[in-house]
């Protein structure tokens, strides 16, 4: 599998890619993260023009996509019942998404990842059980709880290499 860059042409895919996700999450007892509403057509656009959409292909077939931001994620200026593992430089993983057609999805990101930033930040809902289990098996430390814009908690994770 390789990642790219997602194009303005990949907007039905990847709509449909969350679309699978969603039912997935709701189906495995995480009905409230994203539901069927988020993320929006428009977030998605705004994700491509701003170059940070990714699809994790195989062959030339997205199987996966996700959001890669550099630099200081807003929500995470504030973490509490812990604190992270350092304030090096970092890059933030979100909207990770599967079509549930391959294998290794989420591990082909994270590997990208660990090749551009010797730091990653994630987060997920407490409800989200198996993106909890994989953030943990990739080396992931638990470091407390932050909060999104909507003000609801996440479970915040770093990984770094040093």
């Amino acid at each position: 599998m390789h990642i790219r860059k997602a194009q303005k042409d990949d907007l039905n895919t990847i709509m449909e890619i969350y679309g699978i996700a969603q039912d997935f999450m709701i189906a495995s007892g995480n009905p409230t993260q994203w539901g069927h509403n988020y993320p929006t057509e428009e977030l998605i656009i705004s994700d491509i023009d701003n170059e940070i959409c990714y699809l994790v292909c195989d062959n030339d077939t997205p199987h996966g996509v996700f959001a890669l931001f550099r630099g200081k994620e807003p929500t995470y200026s504030y973490i509490e019942n812990g604190e992270w593992l350092n304030d090096d430089e970092y890059v933030t993983v979100h909207r990770i998404a599967s079509d549930g057609k391959v294998k290794g999805v989420f591990n082909c990101v994270i590997d990208y990842c660990k090749g551009i930033c010797d730091n990653i930040r994630i987060d997920t809902h407490h409800d989200n059980i198996i993106m909890q289990k994989l953030i943990e098996k990739n080396g992931f430390d638990k470091c407390g709880i932050i909060y999104v814009d909507d003000g609801s908690p996440r479970i915040a994770y770093q990984y770094t290499k040093k």
